[in-house]
């Protein structure tokens, strides 16, 4: 099968959203697919065209930005010869050009599949105003064009704006999770460089820093845990400088977390490699996701997390609550409530062995393999139909 997956950044930009799509992507070279990926060339440094793990890799130019999006005009002459070269096309939304790239398939016969990872949520300021409404558009032109929509899970669905009015062409599909296993060696030496042992609990979190993370919620429910747990510290690892469009919202918090920073309560690690991240986990005793709104739907790191037997403590936003909920490996906090994530946090501290799950079945779940292969049933019911 030739499959052409669609998006607006992809690897080496770093993004819940390029992590899944890189591992699926892969795992269906691994299946026997042969697999275009079409993308930006967000950094002009990147090569336009390139092999990566037996993915083609095509990079469209970029002539401007708009807020976190870009406007690459030979997007469509690209996508109209690549949509015809392949079998079936996957879109992961929300994207910009992605009706476009939809429509080509309808007009040529070519399953169209959207892979929906969040709503957009921009700050309310008169031109992100603009920006939400003409991804809003094009996300549900793409919606009507397309053949199926491919949500993480329900929960998240019957609770999205734009999801909800495409019910009756919906599957939920768990995303694909997988991490290098850990040398102890590594894990040690991690360890010894951050001072894990010197600190405890540790206190985990990955993300970008911004603003629709809830890093504020972590940072005020910071002393009610230093209160209980005096040598308590956060590892947070990701991108926490210069992040597009979040300088206004790191100036305002960086002077209390720069506080933590001198104590040895907060450590910066940066953006982690995938090997990296294997060793960070297993020195973590919690894990959080205190996220805001629906630009979060699932929380990936909470998989890894459990796949190192270390609980999570998300927000209760659909879609990032049900980690916890299916397999009952951390404690659930209500949205933006700093005194509830520190109540679930101690709780969680407190009743380590409570909070221990069935690690190998989650790794089952989450496999890429299995991942692509729900994926790959999709799509020949499609092409029949």
């Amino acid at each position: 099968m030739k499959i052409l997956t669609v998006l607006t950044y992809y690897r080496p930009h770093t993004s819940g959203l390029t992590i899944y799509a890189e591992r699926l992507a892969k795992a269906f070279v691994k299946r026997g697919h042969e697999v275009t990926v079409m993308t930006t060339q967000y950094d002009p440094s990147l090569p336009r065209e390139e092999m990566m793990d037996g993915v083609k890799v095509i990079r469209v130019p970029v002539a401007a930005r708009v807020s976190k999006g870009v406007i690459a005009p030979t997007f469509g002459l690209v996508a109209t010869k690549l949509v015809w070269q392949h079998d079936v096309v996957q879109l992961h939304l929300p994207q910009f050009d992605a009706p476009g790239v939809a429509l080509r398939a309808r007009l040529f016969g070519k399953p169209a599949v959207l892979t929906y990872h969040c709503d957009l949520f921009l700050t309310r300021t008169w031109f992100n105003r603009l920006v939400n409404f003409v991804v809003d558009f094009q996300n549900n032109m793409a919606g009507r064009l397309a053949n199926h929509i491919v949500t993480y899970t329900q929960d998240y669905a019957d609770h999205s704006p734009y999801l909800s009015r495409y019910a009756s062409k919906l599957t939920p599909i768990l995303p694909p999770v997988e991490l290098p296993v850990p040398t102890p060696e590594a894990v040690s030496a991690f360890a010894h460089e951050h001072h894990v042992e010197d600190r405890r609990p540790v206190i985990g979190m990955a993300a970008r820093f911004a603003a629709e993370k809830g890093v504020e919620v972590l940072l005020d429910a910071m002393p009610s845990i230093l209160e209980k747990y005096p040598k308590a510290q956060v590892l947070f690892a990701g991108t926490h400088e210069n992040v597009m469009g979040e300088q206004a919202y790191s100036d305002r918090l960086m002077p209390r977390i720069h506080e933590y920073e001198m104590k040895g309560h907060w450590n910066f690690l940066g953006n982690l490699d995938p090997v990296q991240m294997a060793a960070f986990y297993p020195n973590l005793d919690v894990l959080t996701v205190p996220s805001l709104n629906s630009t979060e739907a699932f929380g990936l790191v909470q998989i890894e997390a459990m796949m190192n037997g270390v609980p999570s403590v998300p927000s209760a936003l659909p879609g990032v609550r049900q980690p916890v909920l299916m397999h009952g490996m951390g404690r659930v906090s209500q949205i933006g409530d700093s005194a509830s994530l520190a109540e679930s946090i101690l709780g969680v501290l407190d009743e380590a062995e409570k909070y221990r799950g069935d690690v190998d079945a989650i790794k089952r779940s989450y496999d890429p393999d299995s991942i692509a292969q729900e994926y790959e049933k999709l799509f020949q019911r499609l092409m029949k139909s």
